[in-house]
């Protein structure tokens, strides 16, 4: 057992190591794409006027498809993507190798539960290419997972050990692993809203500089994509409180006490459904919309950290 837990370290560092390679040629691809001249605009004739028998040329930039973004993605950015793919295998495999080491599930603590999410992150950005190209995000989603792997590596590593009762459960395989797929796409959800505030503030108040937004898709666009991952985030998020609940009656005879865990993730579910709420029903959209998506995906990182951290209660598993 030592020497898978072993390996699975290894494994996490080395995932780090790519990650960090993936992250910098990320950001040098955004670097260059801000560096490029941006496309010069088109001159186009309008009708000619009745009265003096002119025309009149009017200069407009061509608007930015989403096959323009996907097809001009430049070395940088491939070679960046390619890694990303590498140090998701080795993060994988480091994710298995705990599972297989500690003989159950690799999500029973705080620092399982890190490198499970982060795993599941970097897959769903991986599989999202599938239906759209959004390695624009690279930056950003390789950033927050290495980030987040050295947190919870270096202060939230534990031993492999025996669960506690309450976790001997089949529920821990359903009910948390829901939860990781749910904030694997509230990441990507919340990576999108960021987009879509830098790109709306490009469109409407000209922000200076960082021309690599020139090159993504209109925030209109960024919006809804955003919004999609996030419904299908906040399904899952909704069958995390509901399977929740049918543990805690299994576990200490109650669904609901009002443990500080219990009640953060009714929070993060009530967030995200005014969201969908306000942008379906009352004309939430732009902005607005973006920033109560990257509260309720701050709210999930504050449900991991703080409340596993600070406060006490029926859910104290984070082995700390």
């Amino acid at each position: 057992m030592e020497n898978l837990v072993s390996l699975s370290l290894v494994a996490v560092y080395s995932a780090m190591g790519v990650y960090t390679v993936s992250f910098i040629l990320f950001t040098l691809d955004l670097a260059k794409r801000s560096a490029e001249r941006p496309v010069p605009a088109v001159a186009v004739q309008t009708s000619t006027v009745a009265a003096g028998g002119s025309t009149t040329a009017v200069l407009v930039a061509p608007e930015v498809t989403e096959a323009d973004t996907s097809n001009g993605a430049t070395r940088y950015q491939r070679a960046a993507f390619a890694l990303a793919v590498l140090g998701f295998v080795l993060h994988l495999g480091a994710t298995i190798l705990r599972g297989i080491a500690a003989e159950r599930v690799p999500w029973a603590n705080m620092f399982e539960f890190g490198l499970t999410a982060t795993a599941m992150g970097m897959g769903v950005f991986l599989l999202v290419q599938f239906w759209k190209d959004v390695r624009y995000l690279g930056a950003y989603i390789t950033g927050f997972t290495l980030l987040s792997l050295g947190i919870v590596t270096v202060n939230f590593y534990v031993d492999v050990v025996p669960l506690p009762p309450a976790l001997q459960s089949a529920w821990l395989v359903i009910h948390v692993l829901v939860a990781t797929l749910a904030t694997a796409f509230f990441a990507i959800g919340a990576g999108l809203s960021i987009m879509q505030l830098l790109r709306s503030q490009r469109e409407v108040r000209k922000l200076h500089g960082l021309r690599f937004l020139d090159t993504l898709p209109g925030a209109a666009t960024l919006e809804s994509l955003a919004y999609r991952l996030n419904v299908v985030g906040f399904v899952f998020w909704t069958f995390t409180l509901i399977a929740g609940a049918i543990w805690a009656e299994r576990a200490w005879g109650r669904y609901w006490g009002w443990d500080t865990k219990e009640v953060w993730t009714f929070i993060i579910w009530t967030l995200f459904a005014g969201y969908i709420h306000a942008r379906a029903t009352r004309g939430w959209r732009g902005d607005r919309s973006a920033w109560l998506a990257i509260i309720g995906f701050s709210a999930v990182i504050f449900n991991y950290t703080i409340v596993n951290i600070a406060f006490t209660g029926l859910h104290s598993y984070s082995g700390l």
